[in-house]
């Protein structure tokens, strides 16, 4: 599957498409640069992403896995730049336990493009699988202006 990575201010990130769509984005050492109109658009995109020039990523993605994956995701993606929602809102938005929430945010494989940082605990942060765990997701947060409430 064609990759391609990129250097970011949380370390190298590599994306990956198939057949049309980005299917993960994550954490790599190993620099590779596949050259493909979708790559080079989903560089392009987080780049201006991390100079803040983008608040709203427009690419197509595949979630692989359940349904249900699939719904917490499409329900991640919705939420806008710069605002958050609690696992609570999407457990009862998708009527599911938050715990299962949680679980289909720690499977997200395409994290920033599908912001999954932007889901927290009622009462904390809640967790990101990211490299660089929750630390990577203040930094997200306050990047996208919704870092308020961690001060």
């Amino acid at each position: 599957m064609p990759s391609a990575s990129l250097k970011t201010p949380l370390g190298a990130l590599c994306v990956t498409e198939e057949h049309g769509a980005i299917t993960s984005l994550a954490w790599h050492d190993a620099f590779v640069q596949d050259d493909t109109p979708l790559l080079r658009r989903a560089l392009e995109q987080l780049s201006d992403y991390f100079a803040g020039d983008l608040t709203e990523f427009d690419l197509p993605t595949r979630v692989a896995g359940s349904a249900f994956q699939r719904e917490v995701c499409a329900a991640i993606a919705a939420i806008p730049h710069g605002e958050t929602r609690s696992y609570g809102d999407l457990a009862r938005a998708l009527k599911a336990p938050a715990q299962a929430i949680g679980t289909g945010c720690g499977g997200n494989p395409i994290p920033i493009i599908i912001p999954c940082h932007r889901v927290l605990g009622t009462s904390g942060l809640g967790g990101f699988s990211g490299k660089g765990g929750v630390e990577t997701k203040v930094w997200l947060l306050r990047h996208e202006g919704a870092g308020g409430l961690l001060i």
